[in-house]
Order: C-alpha cells, then sequence, then structure tokens
C-alpha cells in the first residue's frame, strides 16, 4: 500500500513538473538596448505624461528582473556577433562569430535545440534577415560580414518562420564574386517568400515554411525596417512580424508549441548614431511586440514563457549632465531620425548649394527637431549650428559624422547632440559598452531569470525551462 502511495505521489509530481515545462518561448532582444535605455524610455513616458517617474513598459513590469554581463572571449566589449552568439548557444566566442567558437567549431543554438525537442521555430528581427543576431541561432561562419554564406545556412537550420527587413548580399559571395541569387535557392529548400503583410496573408495558409521580408520598395529596403519615429503608414512593423510569427507557428494540427525570437535590432542603430529621440521610440516599439506575445501568455500562462534582454549595451547612455535635472520630454519635439533631417539637409545643399541660407536652414531644423518654435536655444546652441552651417554650406567643407550604420550631415549631428544637451542626456561612444544589460521574464519558469547572470546563462535556463 504504501509503496503504491509513493508511486501515485512520483506521478503527480512528475505531471506538475511537467505541465510546468514552457510549451511556447519567446526570446526577445532589444540589440543595444542597457538599463539605461530601458529607464530613460519609462522617465520620458513619464514626463511626457506630465509627472517625475516612470510610465512602465510592458516588459519592464513583468514579475521577475534581473541582470547579465555581455563580455566576449576575446574582450570586455562585445560586438553583436560574439554577443548574440553567447545569446543563442550559451557559449562565449570572438568578436566577429557566428555560431562557432573560439576555435571555428560549429556551436548548437536554443533554437535548434528547440526543433529537435518537436517545437517550430522563427527567427525574427528588425533587420535584415542575415545580420548578426539573428544570423546567431541558425548560422555557423567565422565572420559576421558573409552575409551570402549566412543566408545559405538559413535553409539548412529547417527553422520554420523567418522574418525581417530583406538580405544584405543575396547575389554576391563574401569574396566580392557574383553567385547565384539566395531566392530560388530558400524557394527550392521548401519555402515560401513572402514580401510584405499582403502576400503574406495570401501564402501563409498553405505554405510549409515561411520567409517573411519587406516589400522592395519600401524606403529603408533591404537592410531594416523604418524606425519607429519614421514610419510611415504600410511599413511593416515589429509587431505585425511577431504577430505573423505566432499565427503560423500555431497553424494546422499537432502543434507541440513553439520557439521565437524577436529581435528589435534597431534600438542599436539609434545608439550608435547618439540619436535618443529614436532610441526611445525602438525600446517602445520593442515594448509593443512584446505586448503582442503577452496578449498570447495570457491566453497560455501556463505553458508560455516570454524572456526580454539585450546582446549589449550602446552609446554609453548616461542620465543626467549637469544640476541634477533631467529634461526627457523635450525628445518629443524631434519629429523624425537623425538620417531623416539629415536627408533634407542634403536635399537643401542639392537644390540650392552656396545660395541657401541661414533661415533656410533654420526651417527645416525647427520643423524636425522643434528647436526655437518648441525649444528654446541657449546663445551658445544657436552659434553652434550657424557655424556648422557657415563650414558646411557656404564653405563647403561637409565632413560626415559616421557612425556603424550611418552617415550624417554635419549640421544634422550638430543638432542631435545639442537635442541630446536640452534633454540632458550624455555618451560616451558610438559604439557598444561593457555595461550590464537588463533580463525580464514572466511564464513558465521564469523564476529562473532572477539575479545577476551571465549572458550565456540564458539560453541554457530557456532551455531548462522549455525541457529542450
Amino acid at each position: 500500500m504504501k509503496r503504491l502511495m509513493y508511486m501515485l505521489l512520483f506521478v503527480l509530481v512528475a505531471g506538475t513538473m511537467q505541465a510546468q515545462k514552457a510549451k511556447y518561448v519567446f526570446y526577445f532582444i532589444g540589440d543595444g538596448m542597457g538599463l539605461n535605455q530601458v529607464n530613460a524610455t519609462e522617465m520620458y513616458l513619464g514626463e511626457k505624461d506630465g509627472r517625475i517617474g516612470v510610465e512602465p513598459l510592458t516588459f519592464a513590469s513583468f514579475p521577475v528582473a534581473g541582470m547579465a554581463t555581455s563580455f566576449s572571449a576575446t574582450n570586455s566589449v562585445t560586438d553583436s556577433s560574439a554577443g548574440g552568439t553567447a545569446l543563442a548557444t550559451g557559449s562565449k566566442t570572438y568578436n566577429g562569430a557566428i555560431g562557432v567558437d573560439v576555435e571555428k567549431n560549429v556551436l548548437q543554438s536554443v533554437a535548434v535545440k528547440a526543433k529537435k525537442a518537436g517545437r517550430r521555430v522563427g527567427i525574427t528581427t528588425s533587420v535584415s534577415v542575415d545580420h548578426a543576431t539573428p544570423a546567431a541561432f541558425y548560422a555557423h561562419q567565422p565572420n559576421r560580414n558573409m552575409y551570402y554564406e549566412i543566408a545559405l545556412d538559413l535553409p539548412k537550420a529547417g527553422f520554420d518562420f523567418y522574418a525581417g527587413a530583406g538580405f544584405l548580399k543575396p547575389t554576391t559571395a563574401f569574396d566580392g564574386k557574383d553567385a547565384p541569387s539566395i531566392y530560388p535557392i530558400i524557394e527550392e529548400a521548401g519555402y515560401t517568400i513572402a514580401r510584405g503583410l499582403d502576400e503574406y496573408e495570401a501564402k501563409a495558409a498553405t505554405a510549409d515554411k515561411m520567409v517573411l521580408i519587406q516589400e522592395e520598395d519600401a524606403p529603408t529596403y533591404p537592410g531594416a525596417l523604418s524606425l519607429a519615429i519614421d514610419r510611415q503608414e504600410g511599413d511593416l512593423s515589429l509587431a505585425e512580424i511577431t504577430e505573423s510569427a505566432i499565427s503560423f507557428l500555431t497553424k494546422g494540427k499537432g502543434n507541440k508549441g513553439f520557439f521565437l525570437m524577436v529581435e528589435g535590432g534597431q534600438i542599436d542603430w539609434a545608439c550608435h548614431s547618439n540619436d535618443a529621440a529614436s532610441m526611445v521610440n525602438e525600446v517602445q516599439d520593442l515594448d509593443e511586440a512584446v505586448e503582442v506575445a503577452y496578449e498570447f501568455y495570457k491566453k497560455h500562462p501556463k505553458e508560455t514563457l516570454i524572456v526580454i534582454t539585450a546582446d549589449h549595451e550602446t552609446g554609453g547612455l548616461g542620465l543626467g549632465t549637469s544640476s541634477y535635472t533631467l529634461n526627457l520630454k523635450a525628445l518629443e519635439c524631434q519629429k523624425g531620425s537623425v538620417g531623416t533631417l539629415s536627408r533634407a539637409i542634403t536635399d537643401l545643399r542639392k537644390a540650392k548649394g552656396k545660395d541657401a541660407s541661414w533661415e533656410d536652414a533654420k526651417a527645416i531644423l525647427s520643423a524636425e527637431m522643434g528647436f526655437w518654435t518648441e525649444l528654446p536655444l541657449t546663445w551658445e546652441q544657436e552659434r553652434t549650428l550657424r557655424d556648422e552651417f557657415e563650414t558646411s554650406f557656404k564653405k563647403n567643407k561637409v565632413v560626415f559624422e559616421e557612425s556603424l550604420y550611418a552617415k550624417t550631415e554635419p549640421l544634422a549631428a550638430a543638432a542631435k547632440n545639442i537635442m541630446s544637451q536640452i534633454a540632458h542626456l550624455g555618451w560616451t561612444t558610438g559604439g557598444h559598452s561593457a555595461e550590464y544589460v537588463p533580463v525580464y521574464a514572466v511564464g513558465a519558469g521564469s523564476k529562473l531569470f532572477s539575479g545577476k547572470m551571465d549572458n550565456t546563462d540564458i539560453p541554457k535556463r530557456i532551455a531548462e525551462a522549455a525541457g529542450y
């Protein structure tokens, strides 16, 4: 009798443990999103609401929170490929590596483990599908710039759903030679390629495996989706990609669950440019994608795990530069990205050249940044802008500011620096830093993500929570 009771107790405990495993896993990665990127966004939202304090983001309100270190195997400051590989595989590697270790041996990602465990797998991003972070989950290449070779690895992984802006080098190998287009290769491997949401919705029902990218006439194709601050009606968004992924990964019979990675890639791009207004909009954009996942979680709370983290911090963002003040609400006056401002200034240069007047430039700065009309400038700030205008327009000495993903008109660069001054935000770099990154979690197995950890711990704990 006692033996029977022990056996029943064992079955009951084992069944309870099994029920606690995450059938559905969402893994969100905010590229470049350090602790201060999250804090700045929440305080910005608070100031917009007319008060001092934070307006919590959905993911920052999750019950479990921690922080992670992000160093690579070769430097205290990681790049996105080594950081992405650590978050994908649980192993450190050298800066520049995609899905391989320091000896260039193939590493197995948590996405591969999920696939082997019978789950459907989706890898999605707001930048190109062959970019460093998404690539780390499915590709194995010694150099992150081997975009064509990375794309060739996509069908080899055999995952069910990929989405992003496009492919950077679809017909050009790493050695610069022409190569067969990646698109028919992907299609011959059984994938349906959909350009835009309309085409996705028309093809999804009959597709076995899917690659969703934006339409070729999208203004930022194929490198990235439009920045949230610049988005126009009809532009593909990260939230829409997340919705499409959930729909595709749960369709049909035999649903054994899924693993879905979603990268908010342009938090990093905005921070490389030290563009604070674009940054807070990108963090909110990631949060909107998380909200889609959270709605799914609320329908399947005992079977769903949502984890949010970052591969590294970008920009060395500091909150407060002097006099114990922040003025984050000022960022609301910026109507578009620094890239949009830069293009407007370039257009003025092409149209009028040396005949352009300071009043012409002021009109652009006012319309795009809110200077003078919404944000008063000090004499020194206006003098900085005026001097840059004289140098680049009248003297025709145009020295573009170059970041990793952008070349910016000197007057636009001066303007975004002044916006950071007004908001009392400081930047230590146009690259990455070694700062801690946040970790948030909710759902089945979420307690595993509390406290301080290394980035390599995160995929291992996801695998544990999901029982891969």
